[in-house]
Formats: C-alpha cells, structure tokens, sequence
C-alpha cells in the first residue's frame, strides 16, 4: 500500500470563495480516481501547512494511473495557481528497497510527459517531498527542492 499525502498553504490574496470552490473541485477530483482506494481532503492541524489530502493506492501501477487520470490533472491545473507552499510525502509497506526511486520516476515521466504540470509547478513559491522536481530529476525553474 502506498500513501499518498500532500500539505499545501494557499497564494496571499485567495478569496474564501475561490478556496471553497478550489476545495470542492479537488474533493470531486480525487473521488474521480479508481486507483484511490481511500482519501482524505481537509484542514492541515499541527503544523505550518493549512490543508492536506492522504490518498490510499494498492500499489505503483495504481499510483501511476492516479498520477496520470485526467481528473488529477484537472485537479493540478485548477488548484496549483492557488497554492503557494507545497510538500508531498509517500509512505508505504513495499518491501522493494527500490519503491522510493520508482515512485520519483513516476513523477519524473509525469513532467516530462505532461509540460504544463512542470510550468504549474514551476510556479509554485515552495514544492518539496516525493514528487518534487529537482530532488529526484532536473529542476524546475522558480520551484525549490527541499
């Protein structure tokens, strides 16, 4: 099993209307996913962050479609440009010593793959963790690896 969490603070400026519609959209988007197995999408408590999701996937073959379903792109592209400070982590019980390079490699194929995610991401004032962009491939520009 392989969970899927992400921490995430908004853009300066974002109107309470534009974060409820925001979070609505990636609450409908992520429920789109059949890979996803179980999720969660709220406030982020005990921390720097101000909201999370945790996806469930089975196992890489199921968190390459999520990566890769079109509901999570429009999720990307709907949500990103709101976002200002960005972490991603994996956890999981794959006993292949090698799981942590090929989930990077997922994320490695899915910016070379899908470029306007790479500029969506570029944008982003922070990005660090398991898919971020630099830690585990080339860097993007404007994006920090942490």
């Amino acid at each position: 099993m392989i969970y899927h969490c992400i921490r995430f603070t908004l853009r300066p400026g974002v109107s309470e209307e534009e974060k409820v519609i925001g979070l609505a959209q990636m609450r409908e988007h992520i429920n789109a996913i059949p890979s996803i197995k179980a999720r969660v999408v709220g406030p982020d408590f005990g921390g720097e962050f101000e909201y999370g999701a945790v996806s469930l996937i089975e196992d890489l073959e199921g968190y390459e479609e999520y990566m890769n379903h079109p509901a999570h792109l429009a999720m990307d592209r709907a949500g990103l440009p709101l976002v200002n400070k960005f972490v991603s982590f994996d956890i999981t019980d794959d006993p292949d010593p090698e799981v942590g390079a090929k989930i990077a490699e997922i994320h490695r194929r899915r910016f070379d793959n899908v470029p306007y995610i790479a500029e969506l991401v570029s944008g982003l004032a922070e990005y660090t963790g398991s898919a971020a962009p630099g830690e585990h491939g080339p860097a993007l520009p404007g994006a920090t690896a942490g």
